[in-house]
């Protein structure tokens, strides 16, 4: 956290889970929506955390084609490789 009780933009990122499942106490809400405040890069990433949300609740299994599933499990698993390298 910064020194005031000012909530950073990785903080809010951190955050953004908790803020959108309700699971924040009232300060750290008060913190995260002061931040939304004044951060117009944090409101669009916001946005787009919702839409995402609400577009991967529309999907299943069924809706994705075998191609595009194993082509985004191949992408996750090259990245998990590299992140264990490091």
């Amino acid at each position: 956290m910064t020194m005031s009780n000012e909530l950073t933009c990785q903080e809010l990122v951190e955050l953004v889970t908790d803020y959108l499942e309700g699971s924040m106490s009232v300060a750290e809400r008060a913190r995260f929506d002061q931040h939304l405040a004044v951060c117009a890069g944090c409101r669009n990433y916001l946005d787009q955390m919702r839409k995402t949300i609400h577009t991967l609740g529309q999907l299943s299994e069924q809706t994705i084609s075998a191609q595009a599933r194993d082509d985004l499990l191949n992408v996750f698993r090259s990245w998990k490789a590299k992140d264990t390298d490091a």
